[in-house]
């Protein structure tokens, strides 16, 4: 199975929210590495890297985001190179 790797931005109501928290807890659920954080402009932003169909439907799952989340846009930016992360951790805010 094709390793894929999703560098995201997502922007809206995403902060404030438990989106980090989310992702991860959806991320490991689908044997994801990668890690989430804040950025200090309002963003979350986040590394998804794995399994090609668990990266896509991880990136599916943030267009939606948690339940008081209001996503209005998604930047993504896909790879077939990987950085051979392992596990998946929530980072501080830059």
């Amino acid at each position: 199975m094709p390793i894929k790797r999703a560098h995201i931005f997502i922007s809206g109501r995403v902060q404030g929210v438990f989106f980090r928290q989310w992702s991860a807890d959806h991320a490991r659920r689908l044997g994801l590495a990668g890690w989430v954080r804040n950025r200090l402009d309002g963003q979350v932003e986040a590394v998804f890297e794995g399994p090609a169909g668990s990266v896509d439907k991880m990136v599916e799952l943030c267009r939606e985001g948690p339940p008081h989340a209001r996503v209005d846009t998604i930047l993504d930016d896909y790879s077939q190179s990987v950085e051979g992360l392992t596990g998946f951790e929530v980072k501080s805010s830059v």
